[in-house]
Parts: C-alpha cells; structure tokens; sequence
C-alpha cells in the first residue's frame, strides 16, 4: 500500500474513524492465538507467530466464503473460557485505538463460545469486561474508544431467539445489537423472521449479514421481510444496477429502495475481495455505490484474516480510487449516523470529533 502524499500511513492512522462491522474472532493477534492455544491444548497449522499470521491470510485468500469461514476453528477454538474472552475483548479495544477508531462495534456469536462450560450470559459478560477494561487503558493513555457488542446467530444454528433476547436483556450494558452470519445459500434471513419481528417489538436495532455469498434475492429478504437495519456487506446489491455505456446509471426498484431508505451498507473490501463477493479491489462496486450516493460505510470484516486495519482500507481506497480526505469524512460520518447508539451521541462524536479533524485537512 502507498497511500498518497496528504493520506500518509500516520495521517491514516491518526484520522478519527468509526467501525460497524469487525467480528471479534476474526481480530486476534497471532501471539495471543499461540497462547491460549497452548494453555488449552489446541493444535495450529504454525507455531510461530508470522507464520500463523500468513497462514490465516492465505487460507483466507480462496475466493470462497466457505473456505474463509473455515479459519475461525482456530480463533473461536482458543475462545472458550472467560479469561481468553475477555483478553481478546481488551487486545481488540487496544488495537482498534491504536489504528484512530473512535468508535466500534464489535460481533461475535456468543453460541460459538460454550464448549468449555460457558453460559450464554457468561460469554457476554467476559467479552464486556474485556471492552471495559480495553476502553479504560486507552483513556488512562490519553486515547479516546468507545466500544459497543452485536450479538451474532449464527443462520445454520437454531438459536437465532435466544440471542435476540440475549440482545435484549443485555443492551443497556454495552450491547447494541443483533445479527445473523455464516452461510448465506440454502439459510434465508427469512427463517429468523421470529427473532427480527421480536426485536421489532422492543424497539432495538439490527444487521444482516446479506448480498455478500448470495445476491438480490438474500438482500430483499433481509430488508423487505426481516426489516434490517442495517445490510452486512450488501455487495451484491449492484446487481440491481445497470450503468449505460455513456455512464448513466438506472436503478433497480430493490436498489432505489436502499438509497432511498438510507439503508447502511456495511463494506469490506479486501475481505469483499478474499470471499469472491467483488471480483477485485479494482471492480469493487464501493467506487459506484459512493458516487450514486448510497449509505456507504467502510469495514474490516476480519482484520486477522485479511491481515488489515482501518487505516489500511482507507489507504486502498485512496489508492485504488484517488480518495482523499473529503471523501474519507463522508465515510466515516455515514458510519458515525448508521450506529446503533442514540442519536445524541452519534451527533456528539461527529461534531466534536470527526467533522473538527477532518475540517483542518479536507481537500
């Protein structure tokens, strides 16, 4: 990555930037994964720390989301007591305000993390001292975080209610939250229409992992049947698109309905790249979506996985496409307005915090 000249790697890293899609098992620090594997007795496919780095990034780099969702038996398998839970919690909340996040929210499906004994309201608990405690370090640093959780169902799973009332009990301590992941063919949004219509009723908020390992079709039904949100990627929503030779762009009825709506678009593009979602960072339909003025919001996915940041994302883009600050602000601010926070403080952190830095270096 060479980012250009005013978009310098510690410009990047120093800009106020705010995250609505990183998995937390997707995030560990290579070391820690050694650790707690060796405490727990897990085997790795490497042993030292570059190695296993490398190893996850290129099994990773299969153009299949089944091959990439693969990965996680090594991450979610070193996840299953209270003490590595909340040590990855901190270390995430270490890592994101060292790369300038400043503000995060943080899924994971806590039915991932009971194998060791775990209950369901344990694993939330461990995972929300670790943010406490990684928000504490930053302040007494001098940083600025906040973190917030998504719960996760995972779609092949049968438990997508049990997490919603999860979501529930826990959303006024640190969780904000619901979403459903894993493998999009053959398990529709719409087979969790329970859990969505309950959240519905005790008015919280929710993502959907769609459009990314399956079209239009997954995106329809997680915004016209499920009522989502927010969309997790929603890649695949250009299809919907068809764009003229003169460059005219005529929209779908789905995706006027987006754009129209305002619906969040949760995007990942090197991980968008690494699953086959867009064929390269080149063509990634990102490019399109901002200039037609969808709600475009900029994500890691999975930064162990795609050995990524924030900061490094950003840089992509501004290589790839010759963005600049302007255009990082109205990411970053489409992020800031589709949290899951109240609005006072989503407004807070977008006039106190984004739009001053940005003012001082926008093109």
């Amino acid at each position: 990555m060479e980012p250009t000249p005013a978009l310098s790697e510690d410009l990047l890293r120093a800009a106020p930037k705010v995250l609505l899609h990183d998995h937390l098992d997707g995030g560990l620090r290579p070391a820690t994964i050694i650790e707690l594997a060796a405490g727990v007795g897990h085997a790795l496919p490497e042993t030292s720390a570059e190695a296993l780095a490398r190893w996850f990034a290129e099994a990773a780099d299969s153009g299949s989301l089944e091959r990439y969702l693969e990965t996680f038996a090594h991450t979610v398998g070193v996840m299953q007591t209270s003490e590595a839970l909340t040590r990855v919690a901190r270390e995430c909340v270490e890592d994101l305000a060292a790369d300038g996040v400043v503000y995060a929210e943080i899924r994971y499906a806590p039915e991932l993390h009971v194998e060791a004994g775990l209950d369901l309201e344990d694993v939330v608990a461990a995972v929300q001292q670790g943010f406490e405690e990684g928000m504490a370090a930053v302040s007494a640093s001098g940083g600025r975080i906040i973190v917030r959780h998504l719960l996760t169902a995972m779609r092949q799973a049968a438990r997508a209610m049990e997490i919603a009332e999860l979501a529930i009990t826990w959303r006024d301590r640190g969780v904000v939250g619901f979403d459903i992941a894993g493998p999009e063919a053959g398990y529709p949004p719409t087979r969790f229409i329970d859990a969505f219509e309950y959240l519905q009723r005790e008015n919280s908020h929710f993502t959907i992992h769609a459009g990314e390992g399956f079209g239009l079709p997954s995106i329809w039904e997680a915004v016209q049947w499920c009522g989502a949100d927010r969309l997790g990627h929603g890649v695949r929503i250009v299809d919907d698109i068809k764009v003229s030779e003169d460059g005219v762009a005529e929209l779908g009825r789905l995706a006027s309905y987006v754009r129209d709506k305002r619906i969040p678009l949760e995007m990942c593009p090197s991980s968008n790249v690494q699953t086959g979602a867009a064929p390269s960072l080149a063509e990634h339909p990102i490019r399109l979506l901002a200039s037609l003025r969808f709600r475009v919001t900029v994500n890691t996915d999975n930064r162990l996985m795609s050995r990524t940041t924030l900061s490094r994302e950003f840089g992509l883009l501004a290589e790839t496409f010759g963005y600049g600050w302007s255009e990082m602000e109205w990411l970053t601010v489409n992020a800031m307005k589709s949290a899951f926070i109240p609005y006072d403080e989503r407004y807070r952190l977008i006039t106190e915090t984004i739009k001053p830095w940005y003012a001082e270096r926008r093109d």
